[in-house]
Order: structure tokens, then sequence, then C-alpha cells
């Protein structure tokens, strides 16, 4: 089954086709990625009616392009995915009225995805052997979220943040050292140049039971300190690695209390947070001394992407889920409300 999946919850435009008869990451024939990220920096942040505008310029030369690098044409699709949510409900719009009216032309069925489900399954796309149980780590954007997942679409919360993800803290603390926008994967870099300990930073909520997340005093940690200093590069660098080394922490002992919780050594990690360097060589650490395994998808499938909803929407539409003609989103939409796959129950 041939399926393209569409992307546009936020600020990329991704497209992709998955093929369901090819093992593994060879099902992925083609995948496309336009980041919107000059288009914001000069506001500092994303702009929702930006966004959405942008998608529906890109949205379509990105499908044609796609097919043509997979040596498809639109009458070789079996499927259309897209991401009906959670997201920019402008952007989401887009990309679910772009997906229902080619399935529509083409006869073809479609299929909403939830975006987290999307992050969820992406590491299962270039690891087939991969099963649930197991429980993931959603380090995605506004997302920082602990499940445990019994099979696919049978999904239990654990712990969530309380206020900042994880991705927002680091963009947000970059912002105010002065980074420009976006500025956590700019703070990650200088933080490699940082003194290890040369600042150190509470790793918050880790004395107290629970695998809930909270980063917002973190982030005013790092502002004083910032306030307080020298202000010059090597301090920054200081400050970052210091800020850094706190979220990964916090991140690695909530993740090993969960797999404690769920009684299981396997951990999936997908988002964006996901491709941090330093994460994942903690993560590995803990799964090594566990002897259990810990599973990413690769860098370039943690950011939003089209090959994780093109793989979800297939795994749902070869079990026989389909929707009517309607176009849906859901800004806002509980991961815990999906149906298993294969129970015969719409997700929408």
């Amino acid at each position: 089954m041939r399926v393209l999946g569409i992307e546009t919850s936020c600020d990329e435009t991704g497209v992709a086709v998955y093929d369901t008869a090819r093992p593994g990451p060879e099902g992925l024939r083609a995948h496309a990625i336009y980041s919107q990220i000059a288009l914001h920096a000069e506001y500092g942040g994303v702009v929702p009616e930006l966004a959405s505008r942008d998608h529906v310029r890109k949205l379509l030369p990105l499908i044609r392009q796609t097919l043509a690098e997979a040596g498809l044409t639109t009458a070789d699709l079996d499927g259309v995915a897209y991401t009906a949510g959670p997201g920019l409900v402008g952007a989401l719009l887009v990309g679910a009225g772009v997906a229902r009216s080619l399935a529509w032309a083409l006869d073809l069925p479609a299929i909403g995805v939830h975006h987290m489900e999307g992050h969820l399954l992406a590491p299962l796309l270039e690891d087939p052997d991969l099963k649930p149980p197991f429980v993931a780590l959603l380090v995605s954007g506004g997302h920082t979220q602990l499940v445990e997942v019994d099979a696919i679409g049978q999904y239990r919360l654990l712990g969530e943040t309380l206020d900042d993800a994880a991705g927002e803290a680091f963009d947000k603390t970059a912002k105010l050292m002065g980074l420009p926008y976006p500025g956590g994967p700019q703070l990650a870099a200088i933080a490699e140049t940082g003194r290890p300990g040369a600042y150190k930073f509470a790793r918050p909520m880790t004395d107290r039971p629970g695998l809930d997340f909270s980063f917002s005093g973190l982030k005013t940690q790092v502002l004083l300190a910032w306030r307080n200093s020298d202000q010059s590069e090597a301090t920054r660098a200081d400050i970052a690695r210091g800020f850094e080394d706190a979220v990964v922490d916090t991140l690695a002992i909530k993740c090993e209390r969960a797999l404690d919780a769920a009684r299981c050594n396997t951990l999936v990690v997908a988002g964006g947070v996901g491709a941090n360097k330093r994460l994942r060589e903690k993560l590995a650490a803990i799964a090594t001394k566990r002897g259990g395994r810990v599973c990413f998808p690769r860098p370039a499938l943690c950011t939003d992407n089209g090959a994780m909803i093109a793989f979800a929407g297939a795994l749902r539409l070869q079990a026989g889920e389909r929707e009517g003609a309607a176009v849906t989103v859901l800004p806002r939409w509980d991961m815990a409300s999906l149906p298993t796959v294969g129970s015969g129950r719409s997700g929408l």
C-alpha cells in the first residue's frame, strides 16, 4: 500500500510516500521538508497566519516534487494520510483540505493522523523489529510526555509537562541569552564548548515522586545567572552547558522512573529534542545499565516531517480504518482517545 503523508501542523511543510510492501526504512520511497524558519525569524516566533499562507504556497509543489523523487504519480497511490491535530488550526486545515481533496478526486481512502502518534511511531519506521510494549518519551515542540505503549493506538499517559515543554525551554532560554530564533539548536551547539559544572542548575521535580515535568523555574534560574554574569561568549557557553545538563538529567531521571513503573526495559524517544546528542548518550547509558534498549529515529525524522505521518497513516489504513469526506481537524486532541490499530474504529 502506497500512502502519501502530509504534515502541516506548525511551521514545517512535510510530504512523504511510504510503501508498506517494502520492509522497514526501504518503505520510505521519498520525503521532503520545507522549513519556515527564515519566514518567522523576523518575529522571534511562529506567526500562525503567515504559517498557514506559506503552507498554501509550498504544499502542492512539494507533493509534486516528492512523487517525482519516488518515481510515482498520483495514479500509483493507494491512500492519503494527513496531520489532523494537534497543532495550529489554520495550518492543519491547509494540509487536511489538500489531503481530502486529493483523496476525493482519486477515489482513495484517507486518514487523519495524530501528530504525536506520528512522532511516537517514527522509530518503528526504521526498526520493524521494534514492537510494543515499551515506554515512549515524546519531546516535540510544545510537548514533553512519557507514555506507556501497550499496542499501537493503546496509550497511557504516565507524565507530562506542567508548564514549558523541554523544547520550549530550550528556545526561550536561548532567546533570554540573546541567541536568534530558533535558539534551541544553537544553544545546544554552544553548550558543546561549555565547561561541565561551571553552572549547576536544579533538576526540576526530581526530588519528589511522580513523572510530571516542569521547566519554567529552570528557565528563570538561567535568566538570573545570565543577568548576574559578565555575559561573555565563554560564560554563555558555560550557562548553556549547565542548562542542557539540567534538562537532560531531568529527562533521564524521569525516563528511568517510567521504565520502572511500566516494568519495561525498552524506551522509545521521538521529537525534536530527541536529536540532542547529550540526551541520546545519557539514555543509551541507562538502557545499557538496565540490559534493555533505547530507540531513536534518525535526526532528520525527529523534527516534524511527512514520513512519520505517511507511516502512521499507512498502519491504520492497512488495518482497514477509513474516514468520511468531511475536512476535520482537532487543534487539541488527547492521544489516549485514539483507537487501537485494527479495532475498526476511526480516530476522528
